[in-house]
């Protein structure tokens, strides 16, 4: 089971009508958006997305117009409460371990993910495990 998840990031004019070609584009494909979150730098932003289907997400975006990149990025379970985000960034940045981007979300049962791309991945993953700290996996997104 691999620990990392692709994102997708489309990078894109910041104007109306970009997130809804973007959205349109999937749904006519049938791929489901998992999480997403944007990030905006005046007349450009990111788009990052979570699917179902992340190679058909790449090649489709790209043939449309869109300039896209793959990243890998590690999903972590927390628990919802207080002082969960401070456990997981606490450790990370004690080891020297930069968090470039994060953003979670609340599942229906009450579990928060939250979806990081990290400096170094292989060392936040072994010390993320030492503390019992559970990965989302890709097949968990893709169900």
């Amino acid at each position: 089971m691999t620990k990392l998840i692709q994102q997708i990031s489309v990078f894109s004019e910041n104007k109306p009508g970009k997130l809804a070609q973007v959205a349109e584009t999937l749904k006519n494909a049938d791929i489901n958006l998992r999480a997403f979150t944007i990030a905006e730098s005046g007349d450009f932003g990111i788009i990052r997305l979570i699917v179902d289907k992340p190679e058909e997400a790449y090649k489709l975006l790209k043939d449309v117009g869109f300039t896209v990149s793959k990243t890998d990025v590690l999903g972590v379970h927390m628990d919802d409460k207080p002082g969960s985000l401070l456990k997981i960034s606490k450790l990370l940045s004690e080891n020297e371990i930069n968090m470039d981007y994060a953003y979670a979300f609340v599942t229906r049962d009450k579990t928060a993910v939250l979806i990081i791309r990290v400096s170094d991945v292989s060392n936040a993953i072994s010390l993320l495990e030492k503390e019992d700290i559970c990965f989302v996996c890709s097949q968990d997104i893709i169900t």
